[in-house]
């Protein structure tokens, strides 16, 4: 009699993680050189460009903010942030931080345009970077106007008089306003110097290889393709939750919510490249044209059944890994009676002929008792089961696509267990990028390298921006109307799986093979 070591049988499916490496001169300036995101994020992502040899040959930063730095002192500042994954491998900072710079700036006044200006054509030429321009806004978006005034005065747009072949790009960080208006404004504050096509709205969350791979599984598998709709799925569960509080961003999170903060972007695009149909090519445009389609056929939400639709609540105190935690009106800069959500769930469904009466659940909140991100397609259940009597439901498939904490594939599916008697257990097939010996590149590292090389394809497009706001202002609203009545917003311990309205189907939790 044979015997089985695990209840899972895995395929393990050879992939290398590759990146084209940018070969442009570029120099990258840095507006909020001197904050947080630009040491914790920026900079180590371009470091380990460096190392495996990604950046331009011809590459140079040049960092600006109110902060009093030399260049030698910026490079000492940043330095003292590489993480972990680079310590070991600090070898070759010194000959990459020759490339970094730092000019003081004040962003309220445009006259500092010109001083950044000589600054940024003295470092083009002692790194021949050829006047291709990328600038990032490291910046709260209230800023933004001021920088792009500055843009101007300084005359900073791509510098190569008679040439024509030289490019600027800016690159903004969400949030992309704070509704329909708010976003319409920001793309006007933009576009009074940068065109569509120079506008990188960056969201990492897209160039994680679970995502990236979502579009290939759907159309280059001819076995899951003519599956894909209301006649063989049931629902599909799209979650991104984590078991941190807001930490230092309690400013910004007053201001935003969950719902601003995660639906908007991040959760709208998965939405998209799980639900979207396929573009004759794949190319940048297309792809973002089958967005918006997909955006277009949202059903919006019935004031009259609006209460049955969604979950908002808020993260109390509670225990994280055995370490008691305060609750969200606790936290340091949030006001005690704070109604703001952390935590939302909403149904939502899409009228096309793909998706027609299919429930897609989206949820995302903070001080869970996990950090994971996630789709889960579950497919409807046999019509007619003749193993009833050994087994009774037969669970249906369902495929998960795992993006945090760990990158996967997986299919589970009923299979008979070894031995002389019939019995049927659920079993799975599971395609994993941990396992993988060659070196992904990394979310930042990723998007980085697409807006030195042009490649929006993972960047968000206007009409798509606008489509998402034009859906979620009304529910923000709605939803801010309901928060002033007592009961409407559930309190939540943390540590916990937060709120979970009756009668709503969902799973929970990736189930790990």
């Amino acid at each position: 009699m044979t015997s089985m070591h695990t209840d899972t049988f895995e395929e393990t499916i050879s992939l290398s993680g590759s990146c084209a490496a940018a070969e442009l001169p570029c120099a990258m300036v840095v507006f909020g050189g001197s904050g947080d995101l630009t040491a914790r994020k920026l900079v180590p992502a371009l470091f380990r460009l460096y190392r495996n040899n990604l950046l331009p040959p011809r590459f140079a930063l040049l960092g600006c903010g109110r902060t009093g730095f030399t260049d030698t002192s910026y490079r000492e500042h940043l330095r003292a942030f590489l993480g972990p994954d680079t310590a070991s491998g600090t070898d070759g900072w010194d000959a990459f931080a020759r490339g970094l710079h730092y000019q003081q700036i004040a962003y309220d006044r445009p006259g500092d345009g010109k001083k950044l200006l000589e600054s940024l054509r003295r470092i083009e030429s002692q790194h021949g970077t050829s006047g291709n321009r990328l600038f990032y806004m490291a910046l709260p978006p209230e800023l933004y106007e001021s920088v792009i005034a500055l843009i101007q005065h300084g005359c900073l747009m791509a510098d190569c008089p008679g040439t024509g072949c030289c490019w600027s790009r800016i690159v903004v960080e969400k949030p992309f306003g704070r509704d329909l208006a708010t976003a319409l404004q920001l793309d006007s504050t933009l576009k009074k110097t940068f065109t569509e096509e120079q506008i990188y709205r960056i969201d990492h969350y897209l160039a994680k290889e679970t995502i990236q791979n979502i579009l290939v599984f759907r159309f280059a598998n001819a076995l899951f393709e003519p599956v894909w709709n209301r006649q063989f799925i049931s629902r599909v569960d799209i979650t991104a939750v984590e078991d941190l509080g807001i930490e230092n961003r309690a400013g910004y999170y007053e201001r935003s919510g969950v719902l601003r903060d995660m639906f908007q972007n991040h959760m709208m695009q998965l939405l998209a490249l799980i639900a979207m149909e396929a573009p004759a090519h794949f190319t940048p445009g297309m792809v973002s044209d089958e967005k918006a389609k997909l955006f277009q056929s949202l059903r919006p939400f019935n004031p009259r059944t609006f209460a049955s639709r969604i979950v908002i609540g808020q993260y109390g105190p509670g225990t994280v890994d055995n370490q008691p935690v305060c609750g969200y009106r606790e936290e340091k800069g949030v006001d005690p009676e704070s109604i703001t959500p952390t935590y939302a769930m909403l149904n939502m469904f899409i009228d096309n002929w793909r998706w027609q009466s299919v429930p897609f659940y989206l949820k995302s909140g903070k001080r869970l008792d996990r950090k994971e991100t996630s789709i889960v397609v579950h497919f409807r259940d046999v019509p007619h089961s003749i193993f009833r009597d050994i087994i009774d439901p037969i669970p249906p498939n369902r495929l998960t696509f795992a993006i945090q904490p760990t990158e996967s594939i997986t299919l589970s599916f009923q299979a008979k267990s070894p031995g002389t008697a019939m019995s049927v257990r659920s079993m799975n097939m599971r395609f994993s990028y941990g396992e993988e010996d060659a070196r992904t590149v990394d979310a930042y590292e990723k998007v980085l390298l697409d807006c030195i090389n042009g490649d929006k394809t993972l960047f968000l497009r206007e009409d798509s921006e606008y489509l998402c706001w034009h859906f979620l202002t009304p529910v923000i609203e709605r939803c801010d109307q309901c928060l002033q009545h007592e009961g409407a917003l559930q309190f939540y311990p943390a540590g916990g799986m937060g709120p979970h309205p009756p009668g709503w189907a969902w799973t929970g939790r990736i189930e790990t093979p």
